[in-house]
């Protein structure tokens, strides 16, 4: 047992001094150590089904609010609506940059990739769960664009939780008036919504669902 626990730990120093010299872009000790974990992280909350729920509408209601018509500042200062994106699907994420489920930028950025031609995803940076979301909107593109690669549209850092100053978006999303069924707000960084072609409401997802995953894809085939 003790020859376990030795070894135990000393996989746990050779694991943190693996991080702390590893050269990942200009993240800090701790972001580095957030996209190396970030594996583990998701695993276990699939293990424990843990920020694994999901709702999906068949048959989306039609919203009393059109979506279409709500502003959105992006990061460059830009106001944009989702008029625009009418015909394609919008998949809309509040992100953070010192969470565990971080490294969820890589995939987000590979959907882009894989599925521009009729998804449109818009990322909105949040400091609304443990301030794991400090930065300024410049030091945020930045770190999303060297250590991502990131090019899908980031709206300006806001409110996504039910308080004061919640994005206009989010209450569209998480009010049952506007969107036409559903109430739930972002349990954690990096909650998904699907908004249908017609601007409709079809699915939410939490976190430790895979941006990749037959989940998201099934909405998207």
């Amino acid at each position: 047992m003790r020859r376990w626990i030795i070894g135990g730990i000393a996989i746990g120093i050779v694991f943190i001094l693996w991080i702390f010299f590893d050269n990942d872009g200009d993240m800090t000790f701790r972001q580095r150590l957030m996209r190396k974990a970030y594996p583990v992280v998701n695993y276990i909350s699939r293990l424990v089904n843990s920020k694994t729920g999901s709702i999906v509408q068949k048959d989306p209601a039609n919203p009393p609010v059109s979506v279409f018509s709500i502003p959105v500042e992006l990061n460059d200062g830009t106001t944009i609506t989702l008029e625009q994106f009418k015909g394609k699907k919008i998949m809309i994420v509040n992100t953070a940059s010192d969470c565990g489920f971080t490294g969820q930028y890589e995939a987000l950025q590979q959907l882009h990739e894989q599925m521009g031609e009729k998804l449109v995803l818009i990322g909105f940076p949040a400091n609304d769960f443990k301030e794991q979301e400090k930065g300024s909107d410049e030091e945020i593109a930045a770190f999303c664009k060297k250590n991502y690669g990131v090019d899908f549209l980031l709206a300006r850092k806001t409110v996504v939780v039910r308080k004061e100053g919640q994005h206009p978006l989010y209450r569209w999303l998480s009010d049952p008036a506007q969107n036409g069924w559903n109430d739930r707000v972002p349990v954690w960084n990096f909650s998904k919504y699907m908004i249908d072609e017609e601007g409709r409401l079809a699915a939410y997802f939490e976190s430790a669902i895979d941006p990749l995953g037959e989940e998201v894809r099934s909405l998207l085939n």
